[in-house]
């Protein structure tokens, strides 16, 4: 296992390195095409300047191959297909692409997942990471991460194309008894099916802006002008200190939580229940940091952080607009429906998962019931059973 996972992290310090050389290589090529389709066409020229009876078979077959050849050109290495249709096939992964280091991997396509959000998920699981037991960080120590900064600007930029996954959890207990816990997933509402609609954009730690700019402590210095990403990375890559850390988080912005939070407990008490309500809203799959290697063990790595502490960068996120503007705010534009219209869609399917106890997700499927069998309207008294307060 650890061989394969060197031999993935080599492959992918490869392509980050030879991304600038093969763009040079596809242009050599395609110039090279155009002298040759260039030479037959003025070779066919040439020819159909002759009258027929001056030419000899030998001429008229080598004036058929020169035409064939123009009809049906060789495509040059690494070109895209010229026929839509096989164009599908970039759409499924093979070993050698479970998962896009660069744009020219990510250019060739992704798989995709009727009624899933329109995202590379292959991006969620890069080689050489570890996704936290809470769902919420993926960790590595690959070195090549913490020693080349061209290699790290790409693996940022690649993880804040996707979204993180936000979802809200109600639960309502009585003492020690819980009652009912359903949650919902809110990822679909960051994604809208137009890809040129998103509104999702790269964010570094601004002026005066507290945070961990490269010490154990956060602060508004040091600065790195119009240095942007590239820059705090070449500053992570040269920070000679025994523990470093960079970090991206994703975020979602100008979601209105607490209007949402209001409609759930008005429809958990239009079923009378008395017990207590918690509406929480959960964010996974929001961080991916990046840690130099334990220069001789983990232990030792985690004794030193406590007496030396660690020279933390926390300076960039991936932010995914809810919507353009707070709520409230003229001109706010939705990135696919209003906080209003979600309710209305969901609030039905969330009345019946409650009244029937559930614990678990309310999902598509419950919407569907909802929409085709009336499920969550006219709905009867829930008894609630004895009171477990006590």
């Amino acid at each position: 296992m650890e061989k394969v996972q060197l031999a993935r992290a080599e492959a992918a310090r490869a392509e980050v390195e030879g991304a600038a050389r093969l763009q040079q290589q596809q242009q050599q090529q395609q110039q090279q095409q155009q002298q040759q389709q260039q030479q037959q066409q003025h070779q066919q020229s040439q020819s159909s300047s002759r009258s027929p009876q001056a030419q000899t078979p030998q001429q008229r077959n080598q004036n058929d191959i020169h035409q064939a050849q123009a009809r049906s050109p060789t495509p040059p290495p690494y070109s895209g297909p010229s026929d839509p249709s096989s164009s599908a096939q970039l759409e499924q992964p093979s070993a050698d692409d479970s998962y896009p280091h660069n744009a020219t991997a990510a250019a060739k396509g992704f798989p995709r997942y009727p009624g899933l959000p329109k995202v590379d998920y292959r991006i969620y699981s890069p080689p050489l990471f570890k996704l936290s037991s809470d769902l919420t960080t993926l960790t590595s120590k690959a070195e090549y991460l913490s020693s080349n900064a061209a290699a790290l600007v790409t693996l940022i930029r690649t993880q804040a194309s996707v979204p993180p996954k936000p979802y809200i959890v109600v639960k309502g207990s009585r003492g020690r008894k819980v009652d009912f816990e359903i949650k919902l997933n809110l990822m679909a509402l960051l994604i809208p099916e137009d890809g040129r609609a998103r509104m999702d954009y790269i964010r570094c730690v601004g002026h005066d802006e507290v945070a961990y700019r490269g010490a154990s402590r956060p602060d508004v210095l040091p600065e790195v002008g119009e240095g942007g990403l590239e820059e705090w990375c070449r500053r992570f890559v040269e920070d000679s200190a025994g523990i470093k850390s960079f970090t991206l988080e994703r975020v979602v912005a100008n979601l209105d939580v607490g209007w949402i939070d209001g409609q759930m407990r008005s429809l958990v008490a239009s079923l009378k229940y008395k017990g207590n309500v918690d509406v929480t809203f959960v964010v996974t799959h929001s961080k991916i940091t990046v840690q130099n290697p334990d220069k001789v063990n983990q232990f030792f790595t985690t004794v030193t952080s406590l007496f030396a502490g660690k020279n933390k960068y926390e300076v960039v996120k991936s932010v995914w607009p809810f919507a353009s503007s707070r709520s409230g705010e003229p001109g706010r534009k939705c990135a696919v429906q209003t906080e209003e219209t979600w309710w209305r869609e969901w609030r039905g399917p969330i009345c019946h998962a409650i009244a029937q106890k559930r614990q678990g997700w309310v999902t598509v499927e419950d919407k569907l019931e909802a929409v085709m069998e009336g499920k969550g309207s006219n709905m009867a008294p829930v008894d609630w059973g004895p009171d477990y307060s006590q």
